[in-house]
């Protein structure tokens, strides 16, 4: 039975469709002094729970750990926990003394309800060695191609950096034509300005998709539509595994003059064109 959190509702429920498995009915509240409790009314003892919620927030992570609980109280006989978005995945290392590796925290609280654990693209794949039972991170960069507009010409298919090529790869390949490149960054170490431009493609003329797994605030990546823009580049498409677009995220994007943001419901956003359900449900 697939257990669904209030985050993830709508992914729960195309993930139940693509897995071929019931999709339970939880029932979320809020006592009066803040604190949250969960109910999963249907019987799932004897059966496998599949426990599925984004970590966008603190209380998301608190809930994964109520539906874990719940499912085991349950009688559930295995409990596995699918996390579309792992929030505190950037956090993977201590990065001023004195602070928490957040992403091994969350993995090892995690891990303490569940049998194993799936994840979806986290920004940084070692998270998943935090774990303290077996955990697998599946791609699903491949679903992005689909929204695109089938007539790109000359597309280009562009990533933030270097070592995230290999998304940039998948889309493109997916998609059946075109060619990769990624950003290189510059720094001005006097003024501590920082330029972006693309390693090697000329972009003049030509369809430019820029690839990345996450946007949370939008700001390098219309710096990277303006960059493009000035290169004269034809139509710019942006898209993402995981759609966070906090605050004005979007309104950055649509002012630097981007054709359209395309990504996945690992995040349920308006801009969630495509599931990436299917890709998480060939692991169950």
């Amino acid at each position: 039975m697939i257990i669904p959190g209030a985050e993830t509702q709508a992914f729960a429920a195309a993930l139940s469709e693509a897995a071929d498995e019931p999709l339970g009915r939880v029932e979320y509240e809020r006592f009066p002094d803040g604190e949250h409790v969960v109910r999963v009314p249907e019987a799932v003892a004897g059966e496998r729970a599949v426990v599925v919620a984004s970590t966008v927030d603190s209380d998301a992570h608190l809930q994964v750990l109520q539906l874990q609980d719940a499912a085991r109280e349950a009688g559930a006989n295995e409990v596995v926990t699918v996390v579309p978005y792992m929030g505190y995945a950037r956090q993977d290392e201590a990065f001023r003394e004195g602070e928490p590796v957040s992403s091994r925290a969350m993995a090892r609280a995690i891990s303490t309800g569940t049998d194993r654990v799936v994840t979806v693209n986290p920004h940084e794949p070692a998270v998943c060695d935090f774990f303290t039972v077996p955990a697998t991170n599946v791609d699903a960069a491949s679903v992005l191609a689909a929204p695109l507009p089938a007539d790109l010409d000359e597309p280009l298919f562009l990533s933030p950096d270097e070592g995230a090529i290999e998304l940039a790869e998948t889309v493109r390949d997916a998609y059946g034509t075109g060619a990769t490149d990624f950003f290189e960054k510059d720094r001005d170490y006097d003024s501590g300005d920082i330029q972006i431009r693309p390693s090697d493609a000329a972009v003049a003329g030509r369809d430019v998709v820029l690839v990345d797994d996450i946007i949370a605030t939008g700001s390098t990546m219309s710096e990277s539509v303006a960059v493009l823009n000035d290169r004269d580049a034809e139509r710019v498409y942006v898209t993402c595994v995981h759609p966070m677009l906090a605050s004005n995220a979007l309104t950055k994007l649509s002012s630097a003059g981007v054709e359209s943001v395309y990504g996945t419901d690992t995040l349920e956003r308006v801009v969630s064109d495509v599931s990436a359900a299917p890709v998480v449900a060939r692991e169950l």
